[in-house]
Protein backbone atom coordinates (compact mmCIF):
# COMPACT_ATOMS: atom_id res chain seq x y z
CA UNK A 1 0.00 0.00 0.00
CA UNK A 2 2.77 2.55 0.74
CA UNK A 3 4.21 1.89 -2.73
CA UNK A 4 0.88 2.69 -4.34
CA UNK A 5 0.52 5.93 -2.39
CA UNK A 6 4.09 6.89 -3.28
CA UNK A 7 3.36 6.24 -6.97
CA UNK A 8 0.18 8.28 -6.88
CA UNK A 9 1.96 11.13 -5.07
CA UNK A 10 4.82 11.09 -7.59
CA UNK A 11 2.36 11.19 -10.48
CA UNK A 12 0.54 14.12 -8.87
CA UNK A 13 3.80 16.05 -8.43
CA UNK A 14 4.89 15.42 -12.02
CA UNK A 15 1.49 16.39 -13.34
CA UNK A 16 1.40 19.53 -11.22
CA UNK A 17 4.89 20.52 -12.32
CA UNK A 18 4.04 20.00 -15.98
CA UNK A 19 0.89 22.09 -15.58
CA UNK A 20 2.77 24.88 -13.80
CA UNK A 21 5.48 24.96 -16.47
CA UNK A 22 2.91 24.92 -19.24
CA UNK A 23 0.98 27.79 -17.64
CA UNK A 24 4.17 29.78 -17.13
CA UNK A 25 5.22 29.27 -20.75
CA UNK A 26 1.76 30.31 -21.93
CA UNK A 27 1.84 33.49 -19.85
CA UNK A 28 5.35 34.40 -20.99
CA UNK A 29 4.52 33.77 -24.63
CA UNK A 30 1.28 35.77 -24.39
CA UNK A 31 3.27 38.67 -22.93
CA UNK A 32 5.83 38.48 -25.72
CA UNK A 33 3.12 38.34 -28.36
CA UNK A 34 1.43 41.36 -26.80
CA UNK A 35 4.73 43.27 -26.91
CA UNK A 36 5.34 42.26 -30.51
CA UNK A 37 1.82 43.22 -31.48
CA UNK A 38 2.17 46.60 -29.83
CA UNK A 39 5.48 47.17 -31.60
CA UNK A 40 3.97 46.18 -34.94
CA UNK A 41 0.94 48.43 -34.52
CA UNK A 42 3.03 51.49 -35.45
CA UNK A 43 4.45 50.20 -38.77
CA UNK A 44 1.19 48.67 -40.03
CA UNK A 45 2.54 47.89 -43.50
CA UNK A 46 5.42 45.75 -42.20
CA UNK A 47 3.32 43.60 -39.84
CA UNK A 48 1.52 41.50 -42.52
CA UNK A 49 4.78 40.86 -44.39
CA UNK A 50 6.41 39.52 -41.20
CA UNK A 51 3.44 37.42 -40.14
CA UNK A 52 2.83 35.73 -43.51
CA UNK A 53 5.89 33.42 -43.48
CA UNK A 54 5.35 32.24 -39.90
CA UNK A 55 2.20 30.10 -40.45
CA UNK A 56 3.69 28.22 -43.43
CA UNK A 57 6.37 26.34 -41.42
CA UNK A 58 3.90 25.63 -38.62
CA UNK A 59 1.38 24.14 -41.06
CA UNK A 60 3.93 21.88 -42.79
CA UNK A 61 4.59 19.45 -39.88
CA UNK A 62 0.87 19.15 -39.04
CA UNK A 63 -0.03 16.39 -41.54
CA UNK A 64 2.57 14.00 -40.06
CA UNK A 65 0.34 11.60 -38.21
CA UNK A 66 2.81 9.18 -36.67
CA UNK A 67 3.76 9.60 -32.99
CA UNK A 68 7.49 9.90 -33.70
CA UNK A 69 6.91 12.92 -35.98
CA UNK A 70 4.75 14.57 -33.34
CA UNK A 71 7.43 14.06 -30.68
CA UNK A 72 10.08 15.49 -32.97
CA UNK A 73 7.87 18.50 -33.69
CA UNK A 74 7.24 19.02 -29.96
CA UNK A 75 10.97 18.84 -29.23
CA UNK A 76 11.67 21.38 -31.99
CA UNK A 77 9.06 23.73 -30.53
CA UNK A 78 10.56 23.34 -27.06
CA UNK A 79 14.02 24.09 -28.46
CA UNK A 80 12.70 27.22 -30.15
CA UNK A 81 11.08 28.37 -26.91
CA UNK A 82 14.37 27.81 -25.07
CA UNK A 83 16.29 29.79 -27.72
CA UNK A 84 13.77 32.63 -27.43
CA UNK A 85 14.27 32.70 -23.68
CA UNK A 86 10.72 31.60 -22.90
CA UNK A 87 11.96 28.39 -21.26
CA UNK A 88 14.90 28.04 -18.93
CA UNK A 89 17.28 25.12 -19.43
CA UNK A 90 15.72 23.30 -16.46
CA UNK A 91 12.20 23.81 -17.81
CA UNK A 92 13.33 22.64 -21.23
CA UNK A 93 14.86 19.47 -19.79
CA UNK A 94 11.71 18.74 -17.75
CA UNK A 95 9.45 19.21 -20.79
CA UNK A 96 11.81 17.18 -22.99
CA UNK A 97 11.68 14.28 -20.54
CA UNK A 98 7.87 14.51 -20.48
CA UNK A 99 7.68 14.40 -24.29
CA UNK A 100 10.11 11.52 -24.58
CA UNK A 101 8.45 9.47 -21.85
CA UNK A 102 4.92 10.06 -23.16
Amino acid sequence: MPGLIRGVARTAVISGTATAVSNRVSRRQAGRWAQQEAAQQAPVQQAPAQEAPAPAPAAAPGPGGDPVSRKIDQLKELAELREQGVLTDAEFEAQKRAVLSG
